[in-house]
């Protein structure tokens, strides 16, 4: 090979962050979080069998996915590696809402970020929705987990 020839790749991958890391299942503990069936979930109940004849001990968690609420199953050996997913909490102060059901946020840096939609859960969804028109500063929670974000707390700072 020469010096001259050029080399041109084609990369549609990312920065190479993993969206998961792996755990032992048996350190997995209440309020953790797993991922089942390739959803993000935290768990709400680890229960752990003795040893059977093949030994090994089984984790079995029970679980809810953290974006769409619905409990999630799993039973693995407690002396394998779960996936774990990276969940990220950002507060975000509320500019704005579309027509259309989606948010506009103020970034800390200033900037503003305007791909979220409005939660799902109703409560929190009125909430906003009620903040908003009488005018008083909010600050959103977005959870971000495994590519997916959205709003999962409120918090009033004062009128504007």
């Amino acid at each position: 090979m020469s010096d001259s020839e050029e080399h041109h790749f084609e990369s549609k991958a990312d920065a190479g962050a993993s969206k998961t890391y792996p755990q032992q299942a048996g350190t997995i503990r209440k309020n953790g979080f797993i991922v089942i069936k390739g959803r993000p979930c935290k768990v709400v109940e680890v229960s752990t069998s003795k040893t059977g004849k093949h030994g090994h001990a089984k984790c079995h968690f029970v679980a809810i996915d953290i974006f769409n609420g619905k409990k999630l199953e799993d039973i693995v050996p407690s002396s394998h590696n779960c996936d774990v997913p990276h969940v990220n909490r950002t507060e975000y102060q509320l500019i704005d809402i579309s027509e259309d059901g989606f948010v506009s946020l103020l970034t800390s840096d200033g900037n503003t970020k305007d791909d979220l939609r409005l939660p799902t859960d109703d409560t929190l969804l009125g909430q906003i929705k009620e903040g908003f028109d009488s005018g008083k500063d909010l600050v959103v929670t977005v959870q971000s987990a495994m590519g997916e974000e959205q709003i999962c707390a409120l918090k009033d700072v004062g009128p504007k």
